[in-house]
């Protein structure tokens, strides 16, 4: 069933707007989210992609890995849910990587689109605070000092 938005008159959401979520061991394209993501509709479509950096709270990180929960890929479901609730979403795709990664490897990738860009922006940085904060993805972060730490995403 279409949404109306009351801000925006006449515009109305899209049938499915969740079109692409992953959780994938294989590197990950922005071409496909890119394209997952696209409406005729929108006037405004945000991607955010996340990569892996070569350190971390003032330690050089050497690896990186990734691993999930087998409840992952439907809590990244119940969290793109809630967005598209929240805004006026007419597209959304999200694919995150587990697996071991090297440094410049892209780890994850969302995008939005709504009617506008103010909303897109809005939605996006929605969609990838969200999904750090309650998909059970973990990064096990192994440093040059030979150190290393998990980091808990939820």
């Amino acid at each position: 069933m279409a949404r109306t938005y009351p801000d925006h008159p006449g515009e109305q959401a899209a049938h499915d707007p969740i079109r692409l979520l992953a959780i994938r061991d294989t590197p990950l394209s922005l071409d496909e989210v890119f394209a997952a993501s696209g409406d005729f509709a929108a006037g405004g479509t945000t991607l955010f992609v996340g990569t892996v950096r070569n350190h971390d709270g003032g330690s050089d990180v050497d690896t990186l890995g990734y691993s999930c929960h087998p409840s992952a890929e439907e809590q990244l479901r119940r969290v793109a849910e809630k967005v598209v609730a929240d805004y006026p979403v007419r597209a959304l795709a999200a694919v995150h990587r587990v697996g071991d990664l090297a440094v410049g490897d892209i780890a994850v990738v969302v995008a939005v689109s709504c009617p506008h860009r103010a909303e897109a922006f809005e939605a996006c940085r929605k969609l990838i605070d969200d999904l750090k904060h309650e998909v059970p993805i973990w990064k096990h972060q192994k440093f040059s000092d030979g150190t290393e730490e998990w980091v808990g995403a939820c």
